[in-house]
């Protein structure tokens, strides 16, 4: 066994006894494009207090959200130093209690954001939509959001705008 040991060791050094050499060169060498990505897949805890405005007769209610939150993160680094970034958050399993009512309400939705740098500037978009649903009729929470901005190579803002809504129904 200790003689088996002893010639590996031996029979790398004895397969490494030459130089070195460097790779052969064409006379057009064709460029090779790549890219680092990263991709990351998780949930977390949620909790989180809500005010429901269409929740109690109108007169609104706290509401403390809690279950998971599923989260895909994935990152694009290229060759060429572009890199864009986007995230996903989706509610899963998430539920609370008035907090005068006492009423159910679930969470549901999902919201995205995508950011790119690159040489020709930078963008920024993000969506989300998010839904508190109640027990009854008129007490659902319905929120939406989209912001977004672009800004060109020299520096300058070319579209930049967020817009909000809510609604009961």
């Amino acid at each position: 066994m200790l003689r088996h040991l002893l010639l590996v060791p031996i029979t790398l050094l004895l397969a490494c006894d030459s130089a070195p050499t460097a790779p052969e060169q064409t006379a057009n060498p064709t460029p090779t494009f790549s890219a680092s990505t990263f991709t990351d897949n998780f949930v977390v805890a949620l909790d989180q207090l809500v005010f429901i405005p269409c929740a109690n007769g109108g007169l609104g209610e706290d509401v403390e959200l809690t279950g998971r939150l599923h989260v895909l993160v994935h990152a694009t680094l290229a060759s060429d130093s572009n890199f864009v970034f986007k995230e996903h958050f989706q509610p899963q399993g998430v539920a609370g209690i008035g907090s005068v009512t006492g009423e159910t309400y679930h969470g549901t939705g999902a919201t995205q954001d995508l950011t790119h740098y690159g040489h020709v500037g930078q963008s920024f978009t993000f969506v989300n939509n998010f839904r508190i649903i109640g027990q009854r009729t008129g007490n659902n929470t319905l929120a939406h959001e989209v912001v977004h901005f672009t800004v060109n190579a020299n520096g300058t803002v070319t579209a930049s705008f967020d817009k909000v809504t809510a609604d009961c129904k």
